[in-house]
């Protein structure tokens, strides 16, 4: 039977479809035994498009429980639904490619199967007529991004340190070869560049891992206040030998989920920023806010009252190697990577970096984060 998509996507309550259908035949139990076992997205329909069977990981990478809806409603993708308009027709198998953009772009390659039921021709409604199954090709080409970025990156931004490198050494085996004045000088100079490159390679190494894992939300459970009160005390040494105080105003608790070393590298990062660029406001405020209702979500803003930024500048601060001062950031040891990895460690755990700001009265960088998620449903 082809279904039209243009019918209404939803149908009866999940319990009625799984509690009459899905219980009541073997051959559906059988499936969800396999489907459990699955490390891939699975989904079951019936012969009119309705899913009756999504396990865990398929729940995940929809980021919805598509049971009980038609397909239509949960995967848009026309290539899908075509595919499976042509497997109910014809009985034959289909492989093809399908690409999720939202909330982060992954790719699967989907293989669209019947499910055959001796001795009819039709499968009565609510009972297992097609499986999807998506294989998630994201890490794979995730990783061959990561090389190409790393070698354009890494070949770009080396370059002048090693530049200077090689200057410095031929300078030293020729022209001051005696000259321990000159020597120390240049030893000096050549471990600065030697360091600056360190801090950029293990940027760019963090930039990748993120990205890696970029479409696996984080599901433990932390407390956004705890890291962040912990953040500040490992940078009151920094700040101090800066001249600048750091205030906090926290809430008790701040419960996210998110990977701890993330977060604590998101929080390290906006501060060490506001130590190193705005330690002429003398003082940095850490607070905290847990919005309730509609606009639910947790907050953490870092203000500093330094010089400020201009308008111009704040869109593009994310990006890689951009840098509001070129000069000024590399003599402060900056790699122009810091608030690109915040970036791709929020979008990683569903959140976002609000940046405001107005010259001479400084800047407040404000993480945004979604209130933990339900338990999920029992597989």
């Amino acid at each position: 039977m082809i279904w039209p998509f243009t019918r209404d996507s939803r149908v009866a309550p999940k319990q009625t479809l799984v509690g009459e259908h899905v219980a009541a035949s073997s051959a559906a139990d059988a499936l969800l035994a396999v489907a459990a076992t699955l490390p891939d997205p699975f989904l079951v329909l019936d012969s009119e498009g309705i899913v009756i069977l999504a396990n865990r990981h398929a729940r995940e990478a929809l980021d919805t429980d598509p049971a009980g809806e038609h397909i239509s409603a949960t995967i848009r993708a026309p290539v899908i639904l075509d595919a499976v308009v042509q497997v109910v027709a014809t009985g034959e198998a289909v492989r093809t490619d399908y690409e999720r953009r939202s909330p982060l772009d992954r790719r699967f390659e989907a293989f669209i199967a019947p499910i055959a039921r001796p001795g009819q021709d039709e499968s009565p409604r609510g009972t297992p007529a097609v499986l999807i199954l998506l294989r998630d090709l994201t890490r794979q080409q995730q990783l061959e991004r990561m090389r190409v970025d790393f070698v354009a990156h890494a070949s770009h931004e080396l370059r002048t340190p090693l530049a200077s490198l090689l200057g410095f050494i031929e300078t030293l085996q020729g022209p001051a070869r005696n000259d321990d004045r000159v020597r120390e000088k240049f030893l000096g100079l050549m471990q600065a560049q030697a360091e600056r490159m360190r801090r950029l390679i293990n940027d760019l190494l963090s930039l990748s891992r993120i990205g890696m894992n970029a479409h696996d939300r984080p599901s433990t459970l932390v407390d956004l206040a705890i890291i962040a009160e912990q953040v500040c005390e490992m940078m009151a040494g920094i700040a101090r030998e800066n001249d600048v105080a750091i205030e906090t105003s926290l809430p008790i608790e701040m419960p996210v989920q998110g990977d701890h070393d993330e977060l604590v590298q998101v929080i390290q990062n906006l501060i060490e920023n506001a130590v190193k660029y705005a330690s002429s406001g003398r003082r940095i405020v850490v607070s905290g806010l847990v919005r309730q209702g509609v606009l639910n979500g947790i907050e953490l803003s870092i203000k500093d009252f330094g010089p400020g930024i201009a308008p111009e500048h704040l869109p593009r601060l994310t990006e890689r190697f951009y840098r509001v001062n070129v000069q000024e950031s590399r003599s402060r040891g900056g790699t122009g990577l810091g608030l690109a990895i915040v970036k791709h460690i929020l979008n990683r755990h569903r959140g976002r970096l609000t940046i405001s700001s107005e010259i001479g009265e400084g800047s407040t960088f404000t993480v945004k984060l979604p209130t933990p998620r339900a338990p999920p449903a029992p597989q």
